[in-house]
């Protein structure tokens, strides 16, 4: 067994800021509680919600890691107690409340994954983050099913790429919308049936026009801001709306006649604040249903750009540039 040493590098928040203040400094390697494995660190996504939490926006919930990550992919190296279905150098996947941008996280096993077949570490890397809140939101809350329409917004997000794949898995068909030609360009390549550019198209009109005035059945959405009342006019009857971020406000005008004639309903929901309970029952339902297609190549993570640990601050920055899919830390072997 590889000895575990007593202190890791993991990015730190040097201050509030941009991604200048990202540097490498050293924390102790945590130790698995009962119920918890400790995965050495292959590889770590990059979320938003690392970008607000850089900037003091976000703060981390009791408990959690004030190392900034959300998903990570690695190979177990220890194991607390009460503990059942993992070994040490088993590879998994896995959501964390925090501490991915390290080289050792710990985290619950409930919440961890097995790498699925065919995929790498560096994809595994951005996996979780993805997968969990998809299913979570636009299976389970939007209660998406064969024949109906998805919407996305920002479909060629880490999240809008597993989305389209997902969906059309499971026999949907999906409209997302994008900024600019090359990226509804890919969306299509990707999967999507019609891809809307915001920039020069209204999505409503787009909607309506491939649905023949029926509208999308599911929404997903993480705009926010005057997105949330033309998605109301964009669903169908009983339409369902999901909401998960608010880049553009999180206080729009609603035309609430519009959602009881039309019947719609709007939710919205959080993972990192999620109890460890909520999501395993997520995890066990991605092993049943999506890991098999990840195993049949019908559904790959898209990774746009990889960035050693050094380089957080510049991944973050590439966050901000015209990518497609997610972008991962390397911070150990990635084959």
């Amino acid at each position: 067994m590889e000895q575990i040493a007593k202190v890791m590098r993991a990015v730190v928040i040097t201050e509030p800021g941009g991604p200048e203040v990202l540097e490498i400094g050293e924390r102790p390697v945590p130790e698995p509680d009962a119920g918890e494995i400790l995965i050495k660190v292959a590889a770590a996504g990059i979320n938003r919600a690392d970008v607000l939490q850089r900037m003091g926006k976000y703060p981390v919930p009791k408990g959690a890691s004030d190392i900034m990550g959300l998903e990570v992919s690695g190979t177990v190296a220890a194991t607390g107690s009460d503990t059942e279905r993992y070994e040490v150098g088993d590879k998994v996947v896995a959501l964390v409340s925090g501490g991915g941008y390290a080289e050792y996280v710990a985290v619950a096993e409930s919440n961890a994954l097995p790498l699925p077949a065919g995929l790498s570490l560096l994809q595994g890397g951005g996996l979780a983050e993805a997968a969990f809140t998809v299913w979570h939101n636009v299976f389970e809350r939007g209660s998406l099913r064969p024949g109906e329409v998805l919407l996305v917004h920002g479909g060629t997000s880490g999240i809008g790429t597993f989305a389209i794949q997902v969906a059309k898995a499971f026999k949907a068909r999906v409209i997302v919308t994008a900024g600019s030609e090359s990226r509804c360009e890919a969306a299509r390549r990707i999967g999507a049936d019609r891809a809307v550019n915001y920039q020069s198209e209204d999505f409503v009109e787009a909607v309506h026009e491939m649905t023949g005035g029926r509208g999308a059945d599911v929404i997903l959405d993480m705009v926010g801001g005057d997105y949330a009342s033309r998605n109301y006019a964009a669903a169908a009857p009983e339409g369902r709306i999901v909401q998960i971020a608010f880049l553009k406000g999180a206080k729009p005008q609603v035309d609430l006649a519009l959602m009881m004639r039309k019947g719609l309903t709007h939710t919205g929901s959080m993972l990192r604040p999620m109890p460890i309970e909520a999501k395993a029952e997520l995890a066990r339902a991605l092993e049943e249903t999506v890991w098999p297609r990840i195993a049949e190549g019908f559904v790959t993570p898209v990774i746009h750009a990889s960035f050693a640990l050094e380089e957080a601050g510049e991944a973050h920055r590439a966050l901000d540039s015209d990518h497609i899919g997610k972008i991962v830390l390397r911070v150990g072997d990635t084959d």
